[in-house]
């Protein structure tokens, strides 16, 4: 059983960091695996795309929980939300299994620009990023939460039309969701390296400086059995992206 909780420069568009020897909060946790909520902004691991930096989740959880991890799956770094581990190699092979098998629910929220159909598709082969040229296939779900217009011109109209989406990957593939929506030309918001500048300045006008992409839940089953499920509240920077939306779900 699950315990769900209810200006800068662009340079730092990937949002609020926390402290480095901040604890990242526990969603779920028992001996064997343990569900955190990882801020905005914060690597999980080393890696090529660390540029020079020192601070990593896996650090930070090895130190919070006094024991070796083993990361069963990855999230970027200016993502937040359920991050999934595993104590032991066991744990973690038998929770890997169950990604590669599609048994592992993944629901992210995502604001985008435009107002796409109420539910769509995006099936698009997207190579391994940086060095894995090759392209594999790539299916993520979308379903449109809410919609807002502001009164801010684009593109020669008097506002801006976003939408709040619920996102479910298929696949596992390199910035899936970010490649996908940019791909369906509803670029993520906050997105620097796919997504439309002139609507993230509109957003960091609005004092939102951080990517708008949230791992909301995450549902799984246990190596015993169980159904587990862990739902991440947002930050304070996405929290307030939502107020925009009329009948948006809550924060």
């Amino acid at each position: 059983m699950t315990t769900p909780p209810l200006s800068r420069p662009p340079s730092q568009a990937h949002g609020p960091q926390a402290p480095p020897d901040a604890a990242l909060p526990v969603l779920y946790a028992d001996e064997r695996l343990a569900v955190v909520n990882k801020p905005a902004g914060l690597m999980v691991h080393d890696s090529a795309l660390a540029r020079g930096e020192t601070d990593f989740a896996a650090d930070r959880l090895r130190a919070q929980f006094g024991r070796p991890i083993f990361l069963v799956h990855r999230l970027d770094r200016a993502t937040s939300g359920c991050l999934l581990l595993a104590f032991d190699r066991d744990t973690a092979s038998a929770l890997g299994k169950g990604l590669m098998s599609q048994a592992v629910e993944k629901d992210y929220w995502a604001v985008c620009r435009g107002w796409p159909e109420p539910e769509f598709v995006v099936d698009h082969p997207l190579d391994g990023g940086p060095g894995k040229p090759e392209k594999k296939p790539a299916r993520t779900r979308f379903a449109r939460l809410a919609t807002a217009e502001l009164a801010l011109p684009s593109a020669g109209f008097a506002t801006s039309r976003y939408a709040l989406l619920l996102a479910q990957p298929q696949t596992g593939r390199f910035r899936q969701i970010r490649r996908h929506l940019k791909h369906a030309s509803h670029h993520l918001i906050g997105d620097t390296s796919h997504g439309d500048g002139r609507h993230n300045r509109h957003f960091r006008m609005l004092g939102i400086h951080r990517m708008l992409l949230h791992a909301r839940r995450l549902a799984f089953d246990h190596p015993d059995g169980r159904r587990i499920e862990a739902v991440a509240p947002v930050d304070a920077e996405f929290a307030r992206a939502l107020a925009l939306f009329a009948g948006a779900p809550p924060a």
